[in-house]
């Protein structure tokens, strides 16, 4: 250990115990509006943000626009076929706050279909990649490749009004929507299928074409994926993909640089990533108990062990939701409908059945309830998409549909730039001792 390492441990060590000691002891005092565990505790609950396109309920999950997920299975266009809402649907309902019709989603499909042109110098910064490197850093590189597209940056060089930052926000977000499912499937195709690509096919919806570029020509898979990308698009303002492409685009950087940074706040395992993570502890699980569906009492052992050895459950547990998430139901009805015999699938569901009663047991966590990642890469897997690396681009994907469609929204409203004020531990001792 060197010498700088050395002396940061010897001031760190003493620090941790007595913030430790601090939170224990006066947690609860208010800082003018906040306590103080909560403003060491990563400003949960603090109501600090405007969000338009959806709203998070406690017991009754993601609203967008007022809209519950069942009621937007059933009030959202459809594909011919499919009875999975199209993403086309969600992302003109966040936008405008108005239910779509079938045919200003198909307009939309088109449109996005007429933008999806990638510029090929994106494909030549990808390709200079080693291929071992992470598909979500493929994910982030290509984004910033086609900054070099942005209208808004290419304007604001030039001079132009502030009533104008919506307008070119707007058409930058209009052309990444359209442009991420080319770029995502070509880091699939590089990446897993010995970069044998598959040209775009424009008469698919925007979902559907993305599975098509992937290699999955099921119906059922294209179903999914209308399933898949509209439950993943938005969370709300506060979670941390989305609250950080409000605050770097609040300092006027473009929505390609604004999403970039976000998809590197998703690729984090205590957000996006948690959905490979639940993936690969389950076939840990199913490998250390010699393969097949574990009974639930081998689960409950296993899940046990996964504790003692002080690591979480993967997508168990949640910083706002108090029951099980209803993005976790829509993908288990999904199942049902599908694969009800899946080997994973089943698996999964026995998890479920389990796991709730022993973490809320513990009574270390509010919520023990499943979240959506609890039940998503097991779908996928069902269908030949088993490259659980992949899981968080596709995610990214369709979580642009939220964050864009609300920095749309923070421009036009002319949001200014994010600045909370920050403290140090010094003055929150100096603070405790003036109240007392």
């Amino acid at each position: 250990m060197g010498i700088v390492k050395e002396k940061f441990k010897a001031v760190a060590t003493p620090m941790i115990e007595e913030v430790k000691n601090l939170l224990k002891d006066h947690g609860d005092k208010v800082l003018d509006t906040i306590t103080i565990a909560q403003a060491y505790g990563g400003m949960r609950d603090i109501p600090a943000l405007i969000s338009e396109t959806s709203l998070l309920d406690p017991i009754e999950g993601i609203r967008f626009r007022g809209y519950s997920i069942p009621e937007l299975k059933e009030k959202l266009p459809h594909a011919e076929g499919s009875t999975e809402p199209l993403p086309e649907g969600i992302f003109y309902l966040m936008l405008i706050g108005e239910m779509p019709t079938p045919d200003i989603t198909k307009h939309l499909s088109t449109v996005f279909a007429k933008r999806s042109v990638v510029p090929k110098h994106v494909f030549d910064v990808l390709d200079s990649l080693p291929i071992s490197t992470h598909p979500m850093t493929q994910f982030t590189t290509a984004i910033m490749a086609m900054q070099t597209e942005s209208l808004f940056a290419k304007a604001y060089r030039k001079g132009m009004s502030k009533k104008d930052y919506w307008d070119y926000t707007f058409e930058d977000s209009m052309n990444l929507i359209a442009r991420l499912p080319r770029v995502a499937a070509y880091i699939y195709r590089r990446t897993y299928k010995g970069g044998v690509h598959i040209e775009p096919d424009h008469y698919l919806d925007w979902a559907a074409n993305f599975a098509h570029m992937l290699g999955f020509e099921n119906k059922e898979f294209h179903y999914l994926m209308h399933l898949y990308m509209t439950i993943h698009a938005d969370h709300e303002g506060g979670n941390l993909s989305a609250h950080t492409v409000h605050c770097v685009g609040s300092g006027l950087a473009d929505p390609y640089l604004a999403f970039a940074a976000g998809m590197n706040a998703l690729a984090g395992p205590l957000h996006g990533l948690a959905n490979q993570e639940v993936i690969r502890w389950i076939q840990a699980m199913q490998e250390e108990l010699g393969g097949g569906v574990p009974s639930k009492e081998q689960i409950i052992n296993y899940v046990n062990k996964t504790m003692s050895e002080g690591k979480v459950v993967p997508g168990y547990g949640h910083a706002v939701l108090r029951r099980t998430d209803p993005r976790f139901t829509a993908q288990m009805e999904f199942a049902k409908k599908y694969m009800p015999s899946d080997e994973l699938v089943n698996v999964v569901w026995n998890v479920y059945d389990v796991v709730p009663e022993i973490l809320g047991s513990k009574g270390k966590i509010k919520n023990p309830w499943p979240n959506v990642d609890a039940h998503s890469g097991a779908l996928l897997v069902h269908y030949g998409l088993v490259e659980s690396d992949f899981y968080t681009v596709m995610f990214g994907v369709s979580r642009a549909l939220g964050v864009l469609a609300q920095l749309c929204w923070s421009r036009a409203l002319g949001f200014p730039l994010e600045r909370p004020k920050s403290m140090t531990t010094e003055w929150i001792k100096e603070f405790i001792a003036k109240q007392q």
